[in-house]
Formats: C-alpha cells, sequence, structure tokens
C-alpha cells in the first residue's frame, strides 16, 4: 500500500485578526486610557470618545456609552455618591487595579504561568513539594508520604534477603525536594519632576512597571512580602492598590532617602532573603541635611549627591541586599549614574526606553553579564 504524500513547505494565506468581542476591543484601549490620566476616569472616557470620533472604534450597535454601561455591570467602575446620594463622579474597583497590572505584566514580561507554590528556587535541598528526582535516607521528620516505596522495598530485599523478608528504618529512602525560600522586596517608584520634564511622559512607563512587578510577585511568589514606597524630596510608602494613580509632583529626586526608607523596611523582615527593585529616570538632585533642610541641585549629576548614593548602594551591598534598577529613560549621560550605583551595590539593571517596556537591557553586575531582553 502506498502511503500518502504529503506536501511539504509553507503555507501562505492573509492574516486573520484574532476575534475580541466590542467590550474586549474598547477594554483594551481604555486600560493604556486610564493608566496615562492616573485614574481619572472622565478624561480617559473623553480621549476614548475623540479617539472613536477619529478611528470609529464603536459602532451604532455598540456604542462608548453601552461600554461604561458594561464596566458597571463587570464590576470595573463603581459611580461615587454624594452625602445626598447623587451620583458625584466615577471610582474604579479593586478589580479594575488588578486587571491594570495583570495588563502590565502581560506587556512587559508576556504572558506568564501562575506557579504552583510561588517560592524562589535555590541551590539547597530541604523539606518542600518539588521533588528533585535524588534519593536520600529516611530522616527522623521526613513526612511519610515522600518515602519512596519501591525503592525501599528494593533495600529491604538488598539488605536482608528475599526469604527472610523484613523491612527496617535503615532501608527506608525519601525523595528528595528542593528547598525554597522566601522573599522581602522594597519597590521604589521615582516621583519627581524630571519624570515629565522635556515633554517626556517617563511616569507612566514607571507606572506600567511598577505594576507589572507587583502583579508578578504577588501571583508567582504569594507567600513573599512586598513593600511599595514612592520618593521624591522625602520618601514615604504607599498601597499596591495605589499604584494606577501615581502622578509625578514639584519633587527633586532623593534617591538617598528612598534608599534608606528602604532599608529601614527590610531591616524589619524576618525573611532571609531581601532586594529592593528601583524605577527611576535615574537623576538624583536632593539630600536631607542633618540640620533639616534639604541640598537641592537639579543642574546635571552633582558630585556631592551621588557620592551619597555610592555609599548608600554599598551600604546595602554590606547588608546583603541588592537592588535591581529599572532604568526609565535611554539618556547616556543618565545612564552613567546607575552604572557606578548599580556596580557599587553589585546589584542589576533593566535599561529601556520610554517607547518598548518589553525590550530592556539587562545589566548583572554580580556575574559581570550584559543580554538584551525581548
Amino acid at each position: 500500500m502506498k502511503k500518502t504524500e504529503r506536501s511539504k513547505g509553507f503555507v501562505f494565506k492573509q492574516y486573520e485578526e484574532p476575534f475580541q468581542t466590542p467590550f474586549d476591543k474598547l477594554f483594551e484601549i481604555f486600560q493604556e486610557l486610564i493608566t496615562h490620566t492616573s485614574g481619572d476616569f472622565d478624561e480617559a472616557i473623553d480621549w476614548l470618545r475623540q479617539l472613536d470620533k477619529e478611528f470609529k472604534l464603536t459602532t451604532p450597535e455598540y456604542t462608548v456609552d453601552d461600554f461604561i454601561e458594561d464596566l458597571k455591570n463587570k464590576g470595573y467602575i463603581v459611580e461615587r455618591l454624594d452625602m445626598n446620594g447623587a451620583g458625584d463622579g466615577v471610582d474604579l474597583t479593586s478589580k479594575m487595579e488588578k486587571a491594570l497590572r495583570r495588563n502590565a505584566l502581560d506587556q512587559i514580561f508576556g504572558k506568564m504561568r501562575k506557579g504552583t507554590s510561588g517560592n524562589h528556587k535555590t541551590k539547597y535541598s530541604g523539606r518542600s513539594d518539588e521533588n528533585t528526582g535524588d534519593f536520600r535516607n529516611y530522616q527522623y521528620g521526613d513526612s511519610l508520604e515522600k518515602i519512596s516505596v519501591t525503592e525501599s522495598l528494593k533495600n529491604a530485599q538488598v539488605n536482608h534477603g528475599i526469604g527472610d523478608f523484613s523491612l527496617s528504618e535503615n532501608d527506608l529512602v525519601v525523595e528528595d525536594t528542593q528547598f525554597k525560600s522566601q522573599m522581602s522586596t522594597v519597590l521604589m517608584i521615582d516621583i519627581s519632576h524630571s519624570m515629565i520634564l522635556y515633554g517626556e511622559d517617563r511616569i507612566t512607563p514607571a507606572k506600567k512597571v511598577a505594576m507589572a512587578l507587583s502583579e508578578l510577585i504577588l501571583t508567582r511568589y504569594p507567600k513573599d512580602s512586598l513593600d511599595v514606597i514612592v520618593f521624591g524630596n522625602d520618601a514615604w510608602p504607599i498601597e499596591i492598590k495605589d499604584l494606577p494613580y501615581l502622578q509625578v509632583g514639584p519633587f527633586h529626586t532623593n534617591t538617598v532617602a528612598g534608599v534608606q526608607l528602604a532599608l529601614d523596611i527590610l531591616r524589619r523582615k524576618r525573611h532571609a532573603n531581601k532586594q529592593i527593585f528601583m524605577i527611576t529616570d535615574g537623576k538624583p538632585s536632593c539630600l536631607n541635611m542633618p540640620d533639616g533642610t534639604y541640598y537641592k541641585n537639579p543642574m546635571g549629576l552633582d558630585p556631592f549627591i551621588t557620592s551619597k548614593c555610592y555609599s548608600m548602594a554599598g551600604q546595602a551591598r554590606k547588608l546583603g541586599i541588592p537592588i535591581t534598577t529599572f532604568m526609565i529613560t535611554s539618556d547616556p549621560y543618565l545612564q552613567e549614574f546607575v552604572d557606578e550605583f548599580t556596580a557599587a551595590n553589585r546589584g542589576k539593571a533593566y535599561y529601556t526606553g520610554l517607547g518598548n517596556l518589553g525590550e530592556m537591557i539587562f545589566e548583572d553586575y554580580e556575574n559581570n553579564r550584559k543580554k538584551r531582553i525581548r
């Protein structure tokens, strides 16, 4: 019987866009707009209506008003009421805030599957749920379900023979598991005026990176602790749910104050592993002085300020706390500071421009390697 011959090669056909419901199509755009407007619903809808007029995003059967009604019905927004019970605007719900973090995660780190246990693997063995494939002798305290019956019976036969079969504690073996550690993370976000300086919107991509990192930690490593702080002239903590609403202020950039607060938070954590993520445009311009005043210099990179930053990075290194910097600009002049800062900490740095957060330059000073991430 002849085998059916199959033609080999490429089959070309016209690209067909994946099907999206009218709501999903508008929701994708709306998430971008609400991030740009820092949670201002009315402004985001105004922009959506303007885009609709220009690009015909809706149809007579499904309008922007229908989309707003669906947002309410699906639990993404809720109407705000005044003291008299009348409508007083719209608030985003926690479901919407989580959707924004998830959208940022998908944009920056791609589609990622949620881990089963959400812990960081280490090179050490220990009690855990993840098997390594290796066996070791049973030790007091090992869980009974971890005992390998087949291997233990094999040991009993070898040690005692088949005719006079017996099984002792010395015959028992368990399948080894990977020890998993927990991590305490502080996420630092620069909200200084330079994040919108010269007509460049750096705060929006900074918020996206912050939301992506927080969602990554919350979903992939749920046993970790995550604290978020912002820094301008000073540094102070915020809630994770506040990330979409971040705005820059009339602030300088006090990187030292941010790292100091992060270290203070981490000193109180019991986890053995600790780290800092810093999102910035890389231009420190402010310091707290001993007399309570501020030393400020927005003109270039002030050696007095940068030296304090390098010293603080070195202090974190001595405490065993690595700092990973996400540089939200491609300015080579400002990258020099991030290079020196990261080298002083022996940490890591991601360099990304404003237009493509999905592509970053990753520099690992600890292992002395550099690569492009897409």
